[in-house]
Order: C-alpha cells, then sequence, then structure tokens
C-alpha cells in the first residue's frame, strides 16, 4: 500500500471518528434540552442548551468534510509520491 493510500484511509477514519464523537453531544444536549423546564419570554439557558446540538452539527459536518476530501487532502500532501 502506497503512502498515499495510507493516508487516504487514515483520514476516512479521522472524519468518522470525528462524526461518531459529535453524537454524544448532539444526544446530550437534546436530553438536557427536555428536562428544562420551560420558561417564560427570553431565556439565555435555552440558547445555552442549544448550542450542544449546534456544536454537534458543526463537527459532524467537518468530520463530512473530512471523509469527502481525504482523497484531495492526501494527494496534497503526498503530491511527489508516485503511483
Amino acid at each position: 500500500m502506497k503512502s498515499k493510500q495510507l493516508a487516504n484511509v487514515l483520514f476516512k477514519v479521522l472524519g468518522f471518528s470525528v462524526c461518531l464523537y459529535a453524537i454524544p453531544s448532539c444526544v446530550s444536549g437534546v436530553i438536557l434540552e427536555l428536562m428544562r423546564p420551560p420558561a417564560s419570554g427570553a431565556d439565555i439557558e435555552a440558547l445555552r442548551m442549544l448550542a450542544y446540538p449546534i456544536g454537534a452539527g458543526i463537527q459532524f459536518v467537518i468530520g463530512a468534510a473530512i471523509i469527502a476530501t481525504s482523497r484531495t487532502i492526501s494527494g496534497w500532501l503526498f503530491k511527489d509520491d508516485d503511483e
């Protein structure tokens, strides 16, 4: 296996791990939001609780981008490597 191919596989594994790491953050944010008592008016605590799922969504998008561009990134890093 060439180093470019190995880097491609490793970037895909990294992307999958970033996506999987986002799942517990999203679940805990949803659970915390469901357990919060209803509040009247603008509540800063509700916005803070929404930060967990929003952050997890951003993290999932970053992981998906790593997976989608793994071949490009490995090609850029190992452009001098022969196939």
